[in-house]
């Protein structure tokens, strides 16, 4: 798969623009590398922020059977309907983002009205007694997220977010952690919703039979997904994999948007180019991976709600920081000499 080349051209430009700005020099931290890394892939310095859609990805869980979730299944396909309705915690925060939300199933137990139908199935298998799906489901999982990158390129967005809703889904994202990541389910199985202490044991025990039972292979990332992870993850793993042919900036959201995100870099590193990080998880697993990938996240704020929330409040802040990158507070406008850099530390 060959992602779009970067501009180094437009990137360095986005720089000097910045330089040029009527502020101490690289005054707005990673937020000045944010918008030049969009310039970078956008091929442009006249940077464009907008029109944005977070897609959130549903899908139901096997795994579930085994007490790993504080809830049932079917709160799946009552969020999805409520995100359908423009009611769910994503819907709300987006308004306030300039944000369009898209909610897309990917596999749950019930159909739910309004949602886009790419179902590879009702629901993954219990991933702790076999395969989580076959690999031809997660190849068509994938190859869903893709085409919904291409898609929303096709409708005119400009920047996209990965979000999810399926409950027992952090087991599974868990899981294909400790494969990807070579670590001990006790190292990254988090409390989820909100587990308690025998739940968590629970979840390391179905994490540790699924790795033992289905063997998933770490270099190979599609049968890391097929055996152990779910419909949903594969599909943001495809709309990071789509956005990167696109030439699409998608940003990521918490821990579950950050092991799909490590499964399509796995399958195609020039991926990890196009990924904007939102925010630090609560999740254990989230930061391990941010690690990996090498990606700083700059919000900091114990979020665990998954739906995209995250990634959705990263937009305004990047806006905030297009307006001072765009204005005309410059050196030039004031008449002051531009400041250089001087060598040494403040």
């Amino acid at each position: 798969m060959e992602t779009k080349q970067l501009s180094q051209k437009a990137y360095q430009e986005a720089l000097r623009r910045w330089d040029a700005v009527a502020k101490p020099l690289g005054a707005l931290g990673r937020f000045e590398e944010m918008i030049a890394r969009i310039a970078a892939i956008e091929g442009t310095a006249d940077v464009t922020l907008t029109p944005r859609c977070v897609v959130v990805f549903c899908a139901d869980h096997g795994v579930v059977a085994q007490g790993v979730s504080q809830c049932g299944s079917d709160v799946t396909a009552r969020v999805a309907a409520s995100i359908v309705r423009g009611e769910s915690n994503i819907n709300r925060m987006a308004e306030t983002a300039d944000v369009q939300v898209r909610a897309v199933d990917m596999g749950m137990l019930s159909p739910v009205p309004g949602t886009l139908d790419c179902r590879q199935g009702r629901g993954t298998a219990d991933l702790s007694l076999g395969p989580a799906m076959t690999r031809a489901q997660a190849e068509c999982a994938l190859q869903a997220g893709v085409s919904q990158a291409a898609e929303l390129q096709r409708q005119g967005f400009r920047m996209l977010a990965a979000g999810e809703m399926g409950i027992g889904n952090t087991t599974a994202a868990a899981a294909m952690a400790c494969a990807l990541l070579g670590k001990p389910p006790e190292a990254v199985a988090g409390r989820g919703a909100g587990l308690s202490d025998d739940g968590l044991a629970r979840k390391i025990e179905s994490i540790r039979r699924a790795l033992a039972v289905n063997r998933p292979d770490p270099a190979d990332p599609v049968d890391v997904l097929a055996k152990v992870g779910g419909f949903e993850l594969a599909g943001m793993a495809g709309l990071y994999l789509g956005s990167a042919v696109c030439g699409l900036p998608v940003v990521m959201d918490g821990m579950l948007s950050a092991v799909a995100a490590l499964t399509a870099c796995r399958i195609c590193p020039g991926v990890r180019d196009f990924l904007l990080p939102s925010h630090e998880s609560r999740e254990a697993a989230g930061k391990m991976i941010l690690e990996e990938l090498g990606l700083s996240p700059v919000i900091r704020g114990d979020l665990a709600l998954g739906e995209g929330t995250g990634a959705a409040m990263l937009f305004p802040l990047l806006d905030m920081a297009a307006r001072v990158y765009q204005s005309s507070h410059t050196f030039d406008s004031l008449k002051m000499e531009a400041y250089r850099p001087q060598g040494g530390k403040p």
